[in-house]
């Protein structure tokens, strides 16, 4: 018998939905949703200026439905904080956003979750106030930048944090995949992106994260290996052989009246000559429209570095310090 779908999961799913495409569209912005589920962060959201990612993040947590529109006063809505997605929110990485939609209107409205925002209540529950001057969408362009600043440093360290959940399943012998379907008509440089994890045998496939990028026309071999600094990105071989290998077949095998097969180039040097010295590719492309991408990632020195470093602050008992 086919499970039911909970209606509240419906309107959460509804909610995060509008919360990407108001973030791709009006704010065009990338968004990467995080399929791991109760962790109390729904996506992260990055900063995008002048079609180049920007470096500096929100992690956002989307809530829909009327149920959220209930507790409303002259200046906004109340939404009741969870003492443990509190305590999450406020030691996270990332300022936290609460974003609620209003299906009734389709409309989202946020606010950061800080230890300015947060109020205690009558009863010493945790509250933050959602104003309805804070309508999500291209006017609060500008103060939501401002919510993701942080100096370069911080930044830089920022982004090495948030991958390291990855670095690490790299470093345990997984393999990760990173995945592209580039609209290549579209000025916006409009791209939809995966995080994929495999076994060694290329197997066991795990998504890890999903986003759209618009980075205008600046090219994806660039493009994609600056979204992760801390690896080398190589192109995935089983994917290109197998690609590269019908692509000759199509252009170079050809069968005469007798059915005997013949070839009308070497294969070794069709693909030499195909790829053209270009170290990332994609593909595939689809009617003309879309490039299919699937790059391998390896650590580098940086990735390797960082989790070094991530072992040695991880490890228990007191730091000496010189006198």
């Amino acid at each position: 018998m086919p499970k039911k779908v909970k209606q509240s999961a419906r309107r959460e799913r509804e909610g995060i939905a509008a919360v990407q495409s108001i973030g791709t569209t009006e704010l065009k912005w990338i968004f990467r949703e995080q399929p791991v589920e109760d962790y109390g962060i729904d996506a992260q959201v990055e900063v995008v200026e002048e079609g180049i990612a920007a470096g500096r993040l929100l992690a956002a947590q989307a809530k829909s439905g009327p149920s959220y529109f209930k507790k409303e006063t002259n200046r906004g809505w109340w939404f009741r904080l969870d003492p443990n997605d509190l305590e999450y929110w406020l030691d996270h990485s990332l300022p936290v956003i609460v974003v609620l939609y209003d299906t009734d209107t389709s409309t989202a409205y946020w606010e950061v979750v800080t230890s300015t925002t947060v109020v205690t209540g009558k009863r010493g529950g945790k509250k933050v106030l959602i104003p309805k001057a804070q309508r999500l969408g291209v006017n609060s362009q500008r103060i939501l930048s401002r919510a993701a600043e942080g100096n370069p440093y911080e930044l830089k360290l920022r982004q090495l944090r948030l991958a390291l959940p990855w670095m690490k399943l790299l470093q345990s012998g997984r393999r990760l995949l990173l995945e592209a379907d580039e609209w290549i008509n579209k000025s916006s440089g409009r791209g939809d992106i995966q995080i994929v994890s495999v076994d060694d045998a290329n197997e066991d496939r795990q998504e890890l994260s999903s986003w759209f990028i618009m980075v205008g026309l600046r090219p994806y071999e660039e493009v994609l290996p600056a979204l992760v600094p801390w690896a080398n990105v190589v192109v995935h071989e089983e994917t290109y052989d197998d690609a590269d290998y019908e692509a000759w077949e199509v252009d170079c095998v050809h069968y005469d009246d007798e059915g005997d097969r013949y070839e009308s180039e070497d294969y070794d040097e069709w693909r030499v000559a195909m790829i053209g010295g270009r170290e990332l590719r994609p593909y595939a492309n689809f009617a003309g429209e879309v490039d299919s991408w699937r790059l391998e990632l390896v650590l580098n020195e940086l990735g390797k570095g960082f989790l070094a470093v991530d072992e040695f602050a991880a490890t228990k008992g007191r730091i000496l310090t010189p006198n």
